[in-house]
């Protein structure tokens, strides 16, 4: 559940673009381009493969891929020498044949060529064109339109969107009810339906500011930490381990990191230091507090050699560092500075040598797991130890003849010493400097060819010629620094982008972590840029950014379908009504807990493995980096969790026959239903008091006499026992329960 990739109108989603020039292209320029390419000294087999026409034309064998089909795709046959042998060098190793796989299965995505690449080594992607991208530009404080005496009363974001309306020709929606906004803001903020008492409260309340005291009401709570939260934790691919073979620990500890993302977002903790601290908390004062922060990057890949040899070794701490890289500058500057560690980017103003700029400050960064607990706090447990090792001892050391008093003594200090000794000192997975040399450059992305030392620093498209070289220590801070400096316009422009597609279910750029020259253009370039600086201006406040947002007529427009504007604008990009969303699988699964009356509400605490046999919030669900490791893993799948192999700009959104099988037949399910019959039966006498029950807590609001209708037919005279749960599981699983409007 939740937000479905978009698809540019040229070619495949940035999602796909971004696949194959991280994974695919390096592939093909590395093992294959010296004899299949335009460059090539001497074609072979009259095959090229440097284009996608190319490569679906084929050679003196036929097509060497065909979409979909890797079964029948030339190509991975000769990677995998099964008739056909390619390259004559050798097999490829098994991830590179799975990412060919995959990339065919996608339908073998190629990038649309509305860019010009640059394909000559020697020539520059630092061009003038490039470099006057809009992402680039420094942020532009531009006067919201106010053509009317009416419109100047409204709030600015509300008169940008106006005016977009007016251009194009439609009328923004009536507002909607107070019922729906309620049910609306809550879900938005907290993951949770309001109450029946809080609906009908806020219903009847007439004054002109109850509005804003909900927001702000919802703001405090501990329960927005853990909604929000979680949209960041797809952000940085956080799992509790067990990734592929290459990547196969455990991380015990990962929730340490995922708490403090939730503390994060309940302090309101300004987005710049949030940054920072993620990158380089435990350089941040004495690093006690902070350090946990750096298991954003901690907790992701952590790759291993999969023969010990020091080729494979070499090519194991690459993609440690491609993951760094990559979940930085997508995460926070939505750039796909990933995409040159083989190359110069094929589109965007990013350098070959800039990728292990960049790369460089992470191979000075090593992970380090660490002791949370005070020196104080250590050295009481370890003196602790010490004495209770040396009872143990000491009766181990007593002769059988021993004198019984004396044992007696000493088995009973044992005990002691068990019974008093604290826990095991708390463990993050963080990360510490390890160096602070610069890398060299690896041709063609291969780290056996070491090309020129390349000096960290940061990117020359958002620092200008010639950025200072960074030399303390890893460079992380430096970096860190430099992605939230105020000359810097993409961070802030990229977090309001991100705030604001999940208040409407769409960005205003709709590849929220691309906004190089291949990602869509802004819907609303002012108002992204209106509400980055106001973001920056008020402290880097996420809450004030909420609060902004929520309290805006276009939030609060009614989500009712109206036939003339959805001809003109259909998937409601200009924002003429509020869009009927399905809920993610945490929200929806919380909710369903919390309408039973189920739902364990404590804030933080370790990983859940069984979470289906849990009542916390789904965020606890203990995860695996791969989707297929742990008890939680194919529920979550089912309904459209991320993989955490990698960010995450967007769900997608899947309707497949195994969602409604589960609603109808899972044990979870089954189990629900009977707990939300038992809370009917128990909260309402008669079979109407019931389903008006059932309406309020799910909804907001009473049945329509045809709901009234169907329920009391289908409940019978609501006598037989086994009716009622089968009822209440039906409800639980309708459309209107896991949408919010």
């Amino acid at each position: 559940m939740g937000i479905r990739p978009r698809r540019r109108a040229d070619g495949p989603t940035a999602e796909q673009v971004e696949f194959f020039e991280n994974k695919v292209r390096p592939v093909l320029s590395d093992r294959c381009y010296s004899c299949h390419s335009q460059s090539a000294k001497k074609l072979k087999g009259g095959l090229t493969l440097d284009s996608r026409e190319a490569v679906l034309k084929g050679g003196d064998s036929g097509p060497a891929v065909v979409p979909g089909k890797p079964a029948t795709s030339l190509l991975l046959k000769a990677v995998k020498y099964d008739g056909l042998e390619m390259p004559p060098t050798g097999k490829l190793p098994a991830d590179e044949v799975a990412t060919l796989t995959k990339w065919i299965e996608m339908g073998a995505p190629w990038p649309a060529t509305t860019v010009k690449p640059v394909v000559k080594a020697e020539a520059s992607v630092l061009t003038p064109e490039r470099l006057k991208h809009w992402a680039f530009q420094p942020l532009k404080a531009t006067d919201p339109p106010a053509p009317t005496e009416a419109d100047r009363k409204r709030p600015p974001i509300d008169r940008f969107v106006l005016a977009a309306l007016t251009a194009k020709g439609l009328k923004p929606s009536p507002a909607a009810d107070r019922r729906t906004l309620i049910r609306r803001a809550t879900l938005d903020l907290l993951g949770l339906p309001p109450t029946p008492d809080e609906v009908e409260a806020f219903a009847a309340d007439d004054a002109a500011d109850a509005y804003e005291k909900l927001i702000d009401k919802l703001l405090a709570s501990p329960h927005y930490g853990e909604r929000w939260g979680r949209h960041w934790l797809d952000v940085a691919r956080h799992s509790d381990g067990h990734g592929s073979f290459l990547d196969p620990d455990p991380l015990p500890e990962a929730w340490r990191y995922r708490d403090w993302v939730v503390r994060a977002f309940n302090d309101d903790l300004p987005y710049d230091q949030f940054v920072k601290c993620q990158i380089a908390g435990d350089l941040i004062g004495d690093g006690r507090e902070t350090a946990v922060a750096t298991g954003f990057l901690a907790v992701g890949p952590r790759y291993v050699s999969d023969g010990g040899d020091p080729v494979s070794e070499a090519k194991a701490k690459a993609e440690t560092l491609d993951d760094r890289v990559d979940t930085v500058t997508r995460g926070f500057l939505a750039l796909t500075v990933s995409c040159a560690r083989c190359h110069d980017h094929m589109f965007d103003p990013i350098p070959q040598g800039e990728y292990y700029a960049i790369a460089g400050v992470f191979n000075n960064t090593k992970t380090a797991d660490r002791l949370v607990a005070s020196p104080e706090e250590q050295k009481r447990a370890a003196e602790h130890k010490q004495a209770l090792d040396a009872a143990n001892a000491e009766l181990k050391k007593l002769p059988k003849n021993a004198d019984e008093e004396k044992r007696k003594q000493l088995e009973a200090e044992v005990a002691r010493l068990k019974a008093t000794a604290s826990p095991a000192p708390a463990r993050i997975h963080a990360v510490a400097d390890a160096g602070a040399a610069d890398m060299p450059l690896a041709l063609r992305g291969d780290p056996r060819k070491p090309g020129p030392v390349v000096p960290r620093r940061f990117l020359t498209a958002l620092a200008g010629v010639n950025p200072p070289a960074w030399t303390k220590g890893s460079g992380r801070l430096q970096l860190a620094e430099a992605i939230v400096s105020p000359t810097n316009p993409l961070t802030a422009r990229v977090m309001v982008n991100r705030v604001w597609q999940h208040h409407f279910g769409r960005p205003l750029v709709a590849t929220p972590s691309n906004f190089g020259l291949l990602g869509e253009k802004p819907s609303h370039p002012e108002l992204l840029d209106w509400l980055a600086g106001r973001f920056v201006a008020d402290g880097w406040s996420i809450k004030k950014l909420h609060r902004q947002i929520m309290l805006l007529d276009t939030y609060r427009q009614s989500s009712k379908y109206d036939a003339a504007s959805f001809k003109l604008d259909g998937d409601n990009r200009f924002l003429w009504r509020m869009a009927p969303r399905r809920l993610e699988v945490e929200a929806w699964r919380d909710s369903v807990l919390a309408v039973t009356g189920e739902l364990d509400g404590t804030v933080g605490g370790a990983s859940v493995r069984d979470i289906l046999g849990s009542q916390r919030r789904t965020l606890y669900a203990a995860v695996s980096r791969n989707g297929d490791k742990l008890p939680a893993d194919e529920f979550l799948r089912l309904f459209d969790f991320p993989s955490a192999r990698a960010t995450v700009s967007e769900r997608t959104s899947s309707t497949v026959p195994q969602q409604s099988l589960f609603l109808l037949n899972s044990p979870f399910m089954i189990a629900r239903g009977k707990a939300f019959a038992t809370r009917l039966t128990k909260e309402a006498k008669t079979t109407d008091a019931r389903i008006d029950r059932a309406y309020a807590l799910l909804y907001g609001r009473l049945p329509t006499a045809d709901e009234r209708k169907v329920a009391k037919a289908f409940l019978g005279d609501g006598e037989e026992a086994e009716m009622w749960p089968r009822y209440a599981q039906a409800l639980l699983g309708s459309y209107e329960f896991m949408q919010t409007r």
